[in-house]
């Protein structure tokens, strides 16, 4: 394949253009928008090589000369969307900090839903990524705590943002598939639920749902799960 290279590359570490010839007539940045508002309009599955030479007017086999894999094209669109976190001044309160943002990856992910399906340590290096890396490690400087620790905070929360975008994403996908809507299905099932703890057979349930018959607020639970990580590093 043309372009491909035989042995492991990082893209941040190959040249966008070589020094000397004529000027590319795509950027990094042009490749990775395109391939973003198809996985936006479509989902990543509909992203390809084919596709994104498609919609910068190009063959596909030149694609291949600015990206060599089709898992280059996902570190180029991750990288894309991470460039779009706001960074203000650390506040010194690194829970409302970390919080903060936290907050914008949900929001973030919500508008790219492919978003989760890409989080993987494989694309935790590129330069905006970095960024980020490097300004939530500002945020807990005044924290006494390894780097290594810190990383794992970092990590972790990333990891409840993560978990919990995808659940709502896959419930929103869910109800879209049905042929009835949310409100019917959330009524037959509350419905089912009700006559089930009615049987006296979740006697702890029953107690449970009668002190706190909800309903449930989503943020609140995001919000508390994210808490709760925080709760376990403070010391």
């Amino acid at each position: 394949m043309v372009g491909r290279p035989a042995v492991p590359e990082v893209i941040w570490a190959r040249p966008e253009r070589a020094g000397r010839g004529p000027r590319p007539a795509f950027s990094r940045a042009d490749i990775a928008a395109a391939a973003v508002r198809i996985a936006d309009a479509e989902g990543l599955d509909a992203v390809s090589m084919r596709k994104v030479a498609a919609e910068l007017g190009c063959g596909t086999m030149s694609l291949y000369n600015y990206v060599p894999r089709k898992e280059d094209l996902y570190e180029l669109m991750f990288d894309a969307v991470s460039g779009g976190y706001e960074f203000s001044e650390p506040s010194g309160d690194w829970r409302a900090d970390l919080i903060a943002l936290a907050r914008q990856a949900r929001e973030m992910m919500h508008r790219h839903t492919w978003m989760p399906r890409l989080m993987s340590p494989v694309y935790g290096f590129s330069p905006n990524v970095l960024r980020y890396v490097e300004y939530t490690l500002s945020c807990l400087d005044g924290v006494d705590a390894r780097f290594g620790e810190k990383m794992e905070l970092i990590a972790m929360v990333n990891g409840v943002v993560t978990t919990y975008v995808a659940n709502e994403i896959a419930t929103a996908e869910r109800s879209r598939s049905l042929p009835w809507s949310e409100e019917q299905e959330h009524a037959a099932r509350t419905s089912y639920l009700v006559s089930e703890i009615a049987t006296g057979k979740y006697p702890r349930m029953a107690a449970g749902f009668a002190e706190d018959p909800g309903p449930i607020d989503l943020d609140e639970v995001f919000e508390r799960a994210l808490r709760r990580v925080l709760d376990s590093f403070d010391r």
